[in-house]
């Protein structure tokens, strides 16, 4: 794309356009000139019957040949068919008249192209290379789209609505601390979080003058490892938060997402070894809301299973601190899906059960008899320290000890490890090797699949 080339944006309304060609590529043009709600013309011998149906939005008329008089000074002329003579002529037309010109055979004889569009109306987001190389143009446009939330319209168009309402309410410079003020607040991310309400509150505070300090709790789950499997939302989150406190599952990738200048602190747990209270990481995460800061509570998988975040954002409602929830992937789904161990499977599982190795008294005392079923995938949960005694509980209460067990070391992580056996011998496999947490262990008969649909190479 050349330096020359001006990103403009125009009112389709105000002017008139010709479309010349009747094919594929034409009908695309006319697709986007009649989202535009744009007055369009379509010349050509022979027009494909999917443009013709085009006609009932009353914006299209169809010619078979274009005068040497059609176009006027302000037109914009798309030429759209296969024969080059044919768009070299209407070109030179075109621009004879004053007219606009845009080859779709041709982007260096261009006047003018059309960029790849991201619409969150009001908000449209053009990409262009001016016809260089329309395949980079598709891939960012593909990225943005899925970056940017269908919830980015419902944004735009609160602003939009306060915008209008605020019209003509104080000078200029006063307006624009405002809304510099507004956009640097919570207040837009309530929004996108479809909490009006709230949002609605930090406005009112700002246009009655008062400091808006009130803070934001993100609760956000972190995945199994891979920084790939996080959400779009909890990436939106992590990178514009203040301060995090984030566990010992949440991987040195992941924390590289943070904005440089986020205050990190470790609150993570090892079996007997907190490095801080839960009851202390509750509170500081009160205490840093308050503060009218973003506080990020970082977590491994998924903050709702055995990962106490119920727990953490109890106290953050009992302090009226604004919070979100933003679920992340379990470690039994993405490190059964990494091993190539699928927890249900019409053959071999109907149900799966998630238990926890490790209790809050520290013990492994789980109701073993619920746990024996037929056809049913049980995933423990750190249980690494506890295996031996896991594996001996479940063959002395009834199930077979040759049931394959499978313990997944770092689960979607670079240095992945499979470990599979079976109940009678995995005990005897743990001793004799040097496995280190996180870890997950899968019980059932859809272990047996992994040497099948394992997918990652080196396991």
């Amino acid at each position: 794309m050349s330096d020359s080339h001006l990103p403009i944006i125009i009112d389709a309304r105000r002017r008139r356009f010709f479309v010349i060609g009747g094919g594929a590529v034409a009908k695309r043009k006319v697709k986007t000139l009649i989202a535009a709600k744009a007055q369009v013309t379509v010349i050509a011998p022979h027009i494909d019957e999917a443009i013709l149906s085009l006609a009932g939005e009353q914006l299209v008329c169809f010619e078979r040949v274009a005068g040497d008089e059609a176009y006027q000074a302000g037109d914009y002329v798309i030429l759209a068919t296969d024969d080059a003579r044919t768009n070299e002529h209407q070109a030179r037309l075109a621009r004879k008249a004053g007219a606009l010109v845009c080859r779709t055979d041709e982007p260096e004889d261009n006047d003018f192209s059309f960029p790849a569009v991201v619409d969150r109306a009001p908000l449209k987001i053009a990409i262009s290379t001016g016809g260089a190389t329309p395949a980079l143009t598709r891939l960012v446009r593909d990225r943005i789209e899925a970056f940017i939330p269908n919830d980015y319209s419902r944004l735009g168009q609160w602003l939009e609505s306060l915008r209008l309402r605020l019209r003509g309410d104080g000078s200029s410079k006063e307006r624009g601390a405002f809304w510099r003020r507004l956009m640097q607040s919570q207040a837009p991310d309530q929004v996108l979080a479809r909490q009006e309400e709230s949002a609605n509150k930090i406005v009112e505070g700002l246009l009655s003058g008062q400091e808006v300090t009130a803070g934001e709790a993100f609760l956000v789950g972190a995945g199994p490892g891979d920084p790939d499997l996080l959400t779009f939302r909890a990436l939106r989150l992590i990178q514009m938060s203040d301060i995090v406190f984030y566990d010992r599952l949440v991987s040195p990738a992941i924390l590289g997402l943070l904005p440089e200048d986020c205050e990190r602190h470790y609150v993570g747990k090892a079996r007997s070894d907190h490095a801080v209270p839960q009851g202390e990481i509750n509170q500081r995460l009160v205490n840093e809301a308050l503060k009218g800061r973003r506080v990020l509570r970082l977590k491994g998988g998924d903050p709702f299973i055995f990962g106490r975040g119920g727990e953490e954002i109890q106290q953050l409602a009992e302090a009226g601190i604004p919070f979100q929830v933003v679920p992340g992937i379990t470690a039994a789904s993405g490190c059964s899906s990494y091993a190539g161990i699928p927890l249900t499977h019409r053959d071999h599982a109907r149900s799966v059960r998630f238990v926890t190795g490790h209790m809050k008294d520290g013990t492994c005392n789980l109701p073993w008899n619920e746990l024996i079923h037929p056809q049913q995938t049980l995933v423990i949960y750190m249980g690494l320290v506890g295996l031996p005694e896991i594996c001996s509980q479940l063959i002395a209460h009834g199930m077979p000890k040759e049931t394959p067990i499978a313990l997944i070391e770092k689960g979607t992580l670079p240095d992945q490890r499979v470990h599979t056996g079976t109940l009678a011998t995995m005990p005897e496999y743990v001793a004799g090797r040097d496995i280190h947490a996180p870890t997950l262990t899968i019980v059932g008969s859809v272990v047996s699949l992994h040497q099948t649909l394992n997918w990652r190479s080196g396991q």
